[in-house]
């Protein structure tokens, strides 16, 4: 991994010196890269919270309050209490607000063809892949896993996300109250875990998993959002909600699939999971599946 660490550094440095953020003055502009990002995030569609702003951009409360304070100070953006709690801080741009941002688009294309125009053609194709799969990899990089009560607003969302797109999918429809885990609360500890995974502070997929003891662990209500499928995130949650059945001490793992979710059965597939005869009557299963954790996994 030495190797890598040494390509990621040199990637970095490259990208960083390339296009100016050590420059106090982005883009030849009045400010740092950190303010005009800022001003980027929010965006000229409106009111944000504050608190949303900050967490996709992954910054501490403390270092974003000193951005916001300087774009305020500037006249570029208003931070006001929401309208219906007061406890939650609004932020969008102002006049001014806008036209510097404006400002930044237009510069930043400008950057964006002068980093192209030395290249060829050819030369043009491979760098605009090679970022579009730099982006791809990276975003899969920052997709965080966490042990979430069924009753988190988080979960929850989640859940109901799954629960409609199944509706759409399975022929009949389908209502979790007909399922054999009718209530999400048997994915609460100890009697099993829901995962759930947030980009940039956003719910985008969970997996659960039940621990029944003395039986085969069973891995339950797995789903990613449309939007970030070919992350390789469904196959991430797949493993770390075996590792988790492995530390609980199970040996097996268990799950069942409905015929019409073909890519998550190409999933257990791949993952190693051979098919097995029914080992329950769940109304929406067509396939079930079974693993053994090696004494590695476990």
């Amino acid at each position: 991994m030495g190797r890598q660490t040494d390509q990621v550094r040199r990637f970095n440095r490259t990208v960083a010196e390339r296009v100016g953020v050590l420059h106090d003055h982005y883009l030849g502009g009045a400010r740092p890269y950190g303010q005009a990002r800022l001003l980027w995030e929010i965006g000229d569609g409106g009111t944000h919270d504050v608190r949303g702003v900050r967490d996709r951009l992954g910054l501490d409360s403390g270092y974003a309050s000193r951005l916001l304070r300087a774009l305020e100070r500037d006249g570029l953006i208003a931070v006001e209490p929401h309208p219906h709690d007061r406890r939650v801080r609004t932020v969008r741009l102002t006049g001014a607000g806008r036209s510097e941002r404006a400002l930044l688009d237009d510069r930043s294309d400008a950057l964006a063809a002068a980093l192209l125009a030395p290249l060829g053609a050819r030369q043009r194709d491979r760098l605009t892949a090679a970022m579009a799969e730099v982006e791809r990899l990276l975003t899969a990089s920052v997709v965080s896993l966490s042990a979430l009560d069924p009753d988190h607003p988080d979960a929850a969302h989640c859940l109901r996300s799954y629960a409609a797109e199944l509706r759409e999918v399975f022929e009949g429809g389908f209502d979790p109250a007909n399922s054999l885990l009718p209530d999400p609360a048997a994915l609460r500890a100890p009697r099993g875990l829901l995962l759930v995974a947030r980009l940039h502070g956003e719910p985008v997929g969970c997996g659960g998993i039940k621990l029944p003891a003395g039986a085969p662990a069973e891995i339950k209500r797995l789903w990613v959002s449309p939007r970030v499928r070919g992350l390789g995130l469904a196959r991430r949650l797949l493993a770390e909600l075996e590792d988790r059945a492995a530390r609980h001490g199970s040996d097996r793992v268990r799950l069942d699939t409905n015929e019409a979710l073909e890519a998550a059965t190409r999933l257990y597939r791949d993952s190693g999971y051979a098919e097995v005869p029914a080992f329950n009557d769940e109304p929406y299963a067509h396939h079930w599946f079974e693993k053994r954790l090696t004494p590695a996994e476990r």
